[in-house]
């Protein structure tokens, strides 16, 4: 069962995370689509709800990760911690394919993570590809 989540609190997540998921980092006012506030070490495995482990995905990241906590690194088979938006630096990480379309995984974690989370499900890379278009993609 989900705790309580004051709107107070939602809204502070909500600035902290700027309006956009944490993984895949669509903004909802793009998509039209509120984000959800999720748990990043997950409620199922003990994870609070509290500030310091809640942050904003948009649904399929959210579904997708679950309650996962780490993930195969493709590139060398091993386990690695997913991404957490609330303690890493996303351009440590990841990167934008050449065309702003693709999230390209840098690290182990970023790597597992895009692979985990189907950061470049086909439909969001469409969706990219009309936000570069239009000069709103991808972030700065």
């Amino acid at each position: 069962m989900t705790a309580y989540l004051s709107s107070k609190l939602r809204q502070q997540i909500e600035q902290d995370a700027g309006h956009r998921c944490g993984y895949c980092l669509s903004d909802e006012t793009l998509t039209g689509i509120p984000l959800s506030v999720e748990h990043l070490f997950p409620e199922a495995l003990g994870g609070k709800t509290i500030h310091d482990n809640l942050w904003l995905a948009c649904r399929p990241c959210n579904e997708y990760k679950g309650i996962q906590v780490q993930a195969t690194d493709p590139k060398t088979g091993r386990k690695a911690p997913l991404f957490h938006p609330r303690q890493d630096r996303w351009h440590e990480h990841f990167d934008w394919s050449e065309d702003g379309c693709e999230i390209i995984g840098k690290t182990a974690t970023g790597r597992a993570t895009v692979v985990a989370l189907r950061l470049n499900r086909n439909l969001l890379v469409k969706a990219r590809k009309r936000w570069v278009l239009v000069g709103w993609h991808p972030p700065k």
